[in-house]
């Protein structure tokens, strides 16, 4: 299926750009075996590191896209179940500000979005072209679950550039 603008709300361009023209059922599989690879790149050195003051740590970048991943994954989810109320936004930077993360090691961040990877896969892998085509709101905008696919693999696409361009960590592929 192809993805057109109508099917999300503008602010999510950036993301789509990054993966436009690939086909959902292939780009996930491929999403999860690149960001296994990532995520073995990342040095337990930097865990803690910030680019600069008040920016996130490493740790809570990935605490972020494991928040972001499992919320757009419920999104998905609902609306390809034909729920009718809106779905709520969140603010992530009120979210990593209340994850605890003093207890959680690097290591630790890294196999849990794997894992969280691994069930938006399951879910993903056997919705039909009628359910992916679903639109539903969320964040007081329409967006499909279509849409919401292929956000989900831009979204971690993205914070590894991030990754590379602000905390300094290369990524090679294997």
């Amino acid at each position: 299926m192809r993805i057109d603008p109508s099917q999300y709300p503008s602010y999510f361009q950036r993301y789509i750009e990054l993966v436009e023209g690939i086909d959902l059922h292939s780009l996930l599989p491929q999403s999860f075996d690149e960001l296994k690879v990532a995520l073995l790149q990342i040095p337990v050195s930097k865990a803690d590191y910030a680019y600069a003051s008040g920016k996130w740590t490493v740790k809570q970048v990935l605490q972020h896209c494991i928040d972001t991943e499992r919320i757009f994954a419920y999104r998905a989810l609902c609306i390809s179940r034909d729920e009718q109320q809106h779905l709520p936004g969140f603010d992530q930077d009120y979210y990593i500000q209340h994850a605890n993360l003093q207890n959680k090691s690097l290591e630790f961040l890294k196999e849990e979005m794997l894992i969280a990877r691994q069930s938006t896969l399951m879910l993903f892998q056997h919705f039909t072209d009628t359910e992916l085509s679903k639109k539903g709101i969320a964040s007081e905008h329409p967006i499909t679950v279509l849409a919401l696919g292929y956000i989900i693999a831009a979204h971690w696409m993205h914070h590894q550039r991030e990754l590379t361009e602000k905390y300094g960590i290369i990524f090679t592929r294997s």
